[in-house]
């Protein structure tokens, strides 16, 4: 009985991370467009008929159509069964590590703006400052609402993670703004736009300054080993703009997970005595 309640348990986390994923389709497509994220409701790209409400089941809905329009048989592209899929594997881990409570809350919104944010700079090479000034708040709520409900608690508490908060998207915009100085004097070139500073300073916010350092080191050594490689094998050329958002995305969630655990080995390590 208690494999079938969590395996029920696991199954309906998917399925609420899926449907998430399936409005971040929504934002991803409509935000850098200029569009309303509410009106007109969900449509056919191609013919602009409404979809049925069964049509927009997560995953399941694009399965059943065979990645088809309904009406007018253009294809629908996979990503957005695969967006719909991975926020709800995000979803299911983040319970899996913290089960029902205020950190599974609070990374199941942070992973969203992530996923939403990384996206749209793949599809643009744009970081939008609605999705990451408005990320950046959320993550000073939350370290309010997590200081309030930890040690030492109340206003104390939340008055000390507010701190956190605000000191890490400091550091977070400051670091990343001397990595694009010395990265641009180095290859001669924008090594990296503003909204990568912004988007550090939205992770530092939610992470807080510690981890946020980490996350900056772990998005820059993910990003050169990939982008070295790409160049290596002639997918991509050295002066060819390269989207960072994705690789600071993907570094803050695994900081998330790991950075504590990293950081304490790392002080054991270099600093046994303190």
């Amino acid at each position: 009985m208690e494999f079938l309640s969590s395996g029920l348990t696991t199954l309906i986390t998917f399925a609420l991370g899926a449907a998430v994923g399936s409005f971040l389709n929504v934002v991803i497509y409509r935000i850098p467009a200029g569009l309303s994220l509410l009106f007109p409701p969900s449509r056919c790209p191609h013919c602009l008929r409404r979809l049925k409400s069964y049509d927009n089941v997560p995953v399941l809905g694009w399965l059943a159509l065979k990645g088809r329009c309904r009406y007018c048989r253009s294809p629908i592209a996979v990503r957005y069964p695969l967006v719909e899929a991975a926020t709800g594997v995000l979803f299911v881990w983040v319970y899996w590590a913290y089960d029902l409570s205020l950190p599974t809350l609070g990374y199941w919104t942070f992973f969203s703006w992530l996923l939403a944010l990384a996206l749209i700079d793949l599809d643009t090479l744009t970081l939008p400052n609605a999705l990451t000034q408005s990320g950046l708040m959320a993550g000073l709520v939350y370290q309010t609402i997590a200081g309030w409900y930890g040690m030492p608690g109340g206003l104390p508490g939340s008055a000390h993670q507010l701190w956190e908060g605000i000191l890490g998207a400091v550091v977070g915009i400051w670091v990343f703004d001397i990595i694009t100085i010395l990265a641009s004097i180095a290859f001669g070139q924008t090594a990296m736009g503003g909204g990568d500073a912004k988007l550090m300073g939205m992770i530092g916010a939610w992470l807080g300054w510690k981890l946020v350092l980490l996350s900056g080191f772990m998005a820059c050594a993910i990003g050169a080993f990939l982008g070295g490689g790409a160049m290596a094998i002639g997918l991509m050329n050295r002066r060819q703009p390269m989207p960072f958002g994705p690789f600071l995305s993907v570094a803050a969630v695994l900081t998330a997970f790991f950075g504590e655990a990293i950081v304490s080995a790392y002080m054991r390590v270099f600093f046994p005595t303190l």
